[in-house]
């Protein structure tokens, strides 16, 4: 079986809710976060696959076409890939927040769905997210998690960015 870290998307690979951008509903609305090329250049390093796995309520909620999210995610791929890191799958949830949907996180089938496709040991890979929900989505899964935030009492570790999450985890493989 083969190892994995997922890795949420708003917030931990790019920005949102910042001065330059709210939220990212086209591809020229992304933004990496810095140090996020090198910390996936990381894992991929220890690890078999790097999967994002991301909630995206605004396609359910009519602000964004499903099309243009999957133009935004091969165009993160694609830039990712050109300072060499690699991201395996982008995968999401396009439901409404409260659709009651198994996909969207807490829930863990974005995860659960990629392990099997892909062979993955949950128990030996890793989530990393910004929010209770990526942390319970994990936890859920069978994975380590590492929150990046001031704190989170659910996860395994607390980091402030994936720069540091990528660290700990390699200590923690």
């Amino acid at each position: 079986m083969k190892k994995a870290v997922f890795l949420d998307r708003d917030g931990v690979i790019n920005e949102v809710l910042t001065k330059r951008v709210k939220f990212v509903n086209k591809p020229k609305d992304l933004y990496f976060l810095p140090g996020v090329s090198e910390a996936i250049k990381k894992l991929n390093a220890y690890f078999d696959f790097v999967f994002v796995v991301t909630n995206q309520g605004g396609v359910g909620l009519g602000y964004m076409k499903e099309s243009e999210l999957k133009k935004i995610h091969l165009h993160m791929i694609e830039e990712l890939k050109k300072q060499g890191a690699q991201v395996d799958e982008a995968v999401y949830c396009p439901h409404k927040p409260k659709a009651g949907c198994a996909c969207r996180k807490p829930n863990s089938k974005l995860i659960e769905d990629l392990a099997t496709k892909y062979e993955v040991d949950l128990s030996k890979s890793f989530m990393v997210g910004d929010t209770d929900t990526d942390i319970m989505a994990g936890k859920k899964a069978g994975t380590k998690t590492v929150y990046l935030g001031e704190r989170d009492p659910l996860a395994d570790a607390v980091c402030n960015d994936l720069s540091e999450a990528a660290e700990w985890i390699i200590a923690h493989q």
